[in-house]
């Protein structure tokens, strides 16, 4: 088959359903796309380094045999044939991962994480990994194995984290999809910071395992932790969450998930408010006009939008619950001989509350673990009102390459004033903590060119009514942007 001229120059940006109909139509076959994408990245990602591990030979083949199977009329799934990466926490079969570890630069797996093998069983090939830090568990993306990838916006900032490397491949078109994952904002800040898109489910309607970490093999899903969707469109994002969610390898025999459809007929019918700053956590001005703009196009485009309607409770009071929690979640990763160290570290600094937040006993974090609950409940009231809040993602655009260590001690510049790195989570903290859905879209770029998004959270899996709002706000503000030169 000859591949249309127009065609190539529209791959890179195209959806993975766009993509995948015009390989059932026969206009492009899945090795040509394959290897349009191949070539793009070894073309074009030298200076951002997000894609780090690549098996053509293998994708290749994977390719061939879908071409083959439609010309027998065969259509595995609505990916047919659609090449794609993948962060490299989540395990591969036959493919390297290594979720960034020295100690895990050579592991082969031999057998896909869930998440994986659903998106392969929906007709997708794999054909590369994508870059993040150490075990997932930073806000930027570097490590030892692969090094450290850029922003497509500004070589000198970081494209976010963990799955850094998912969004960076999605802006400068390596990919039309990416399969990412969240514990402390993992997909929705990377997609601010990149200029994408992305989708926190609700906690557990993703089955997770097979990322890593825990050590490969581990049966655990961390609290708070979700695995979900990242593109550059929300109809992808949508696909992608029908994919990927239903019951875990525990439950599939008896369960079945059934998510129910948007809360709102038309547009018109939703109701929605506007948490977009916080005397807590106080957002960049030139951010915040971004997301005021956006918030008053939803307006005039006739959802009703409230800017002072809130739940009954602080940030101040959800931040302090979902971080006790992350780090809770994080605590398997401190050396069983020095938890009795963290938890008397004195002191009021971010290193001291992190150290003894990660040594807390079991009895505390039940205590949290009610706090949490009670702050559901609030939600619930909330949302019988209400359909969806819109939130920022971070108080400001993607930042600096920042690898100090610790992370507790950075800080970061926000408006001119130096604040502690952590504030660059205090927004993912009311989704976070209570388990519900948050879309995220981009709404515009600032003078400087850095992209900023914007945070859509409804109620607990409800997740197609965060998304059917996500889809209406990006057709307003123009679609996600494109990096210079890509």
């Amino acid at each position: 088959m000859e591949i249309a001229e127009g065609i190539v120059s529209e791959l890179a940006y195209s959806t993975a359903i766009e993509i995948a109909q015009r390989i059932r139509r026969r206009e492009v076959s899945s090795r040509e796309v394959l290897d349009y994408f191949l070539a793009r990245v070894e073309r074009l990602d030298g200076p951002i380094n997000s894609v780090v591990t690549i098996d053509a030979e293998r994708a290749r083949a994977e390719a061939d045999a879908a071409d083959a199977a439609l010309a027998r009329g065969e259509i595995r799934g609505p990916l047919h044939g659609v090449p794609m990466t993948i962060k490299d926490s989540f395990q591969t079969a036959g493919m390297r991962t290594t979720s960034g570890a020295p100690e895990l630069a050579d592991f082969i797996p031999s057998e896909d994480a869930w998440p994986v093998a659903r998106l392969r069983a929906a007709g997708a090939i794999i054909f590369g990994k994508t870059n993040l830090p150490l075990y997932a568990g930073d806000l930027q993306s570097y490590n030892e194995v692969f090094g450290t990838t850029n922003n497509p916006y500004d070589l000198s900032r970081t494209p976010g984290g963990s799955s850094g490397g998912s969004a960076a491949a999605l802006a400068c078109g390596f990919t039309p999809l990416e399969l990412g994952s969240d514990i402390g904002g993992s997909i929705r800040l990377p997609a601010h910071m990149s200029g994408v898109t992305g989708h926190k489910p609700s906690y557990g309607i993703v089955p997770a395992h097979g990322q890593i970490p825990g050590p490969p093999g581990t049966l655990t899903l961390a609290d708070l932790a979700v695995a979900g969707p990242m593109a550059r469109s929300v109809e992808d994002l949508e696909l992608g969450l029908d994919i990927l969610a239903g019951p875990n390898r525990w439950e599939w025999r008896a369960w079945r998930l059934e998510l129910p459809p948007p809360r709102r007929r038309s547009m018109r019918e939703y109701r929605v408010a506007a948490w977009l700053d916080d005397p807590y956590c106080r957002v960049e001005p030139e951010v915040s006009r971004l997301l005021q703009k956006a918030a008053q196009a939803l307006a005039q485009s006739g959802v009703p939008v409230d800017p002072d309607a809130r739940p009954a409770f602080t940030l101040e009071k959800i931040t302090d619950t979902f971080f006790a929690l992350l780090q809770a979640a994080l605590a398997g990763g401190v050396p069983r001989d020095r938890i009795e160290e963290y938890a008397a570290t004195p002191g009021d600094t971010p290193v001291a509350r992190t150290r003894r937040l990660l040594a807390m006993r079991h009895r505390q974090w039940l205590s949290y673990n009610e706090r949490r609950l009670q702050l559901r409940k609030r939600w619930e009231e909330f949302f019988e009102r209400w359909d969806a809040v819109l939130f920022p993602v971070m108080p400001c655009p993607a930042i600096p390459h920042d690898h100090s260590q610790p992370q507790a001690a950075r800080q970061v510049w926000i408006a001119g004033e130096q604040r502690s790195y952590w504030d660059l989570i205090t927004w993912m903290a009311p989704a976070g903590a209570c388990y519900l859905p948050a879309t995220v879209v981009p709404v515009g770029c600032l003078e400087n060119g850095l992209p900023v998004g914007i945070q859509i959270v409804g109620p607990y899996l409800e997740d197609r009514t965060t998304l059917a709002l996500a889809r209406h706000l990006l057709a307003l503000v123009g679609g996600c942007p494109r990096p210079p030169g890509f």
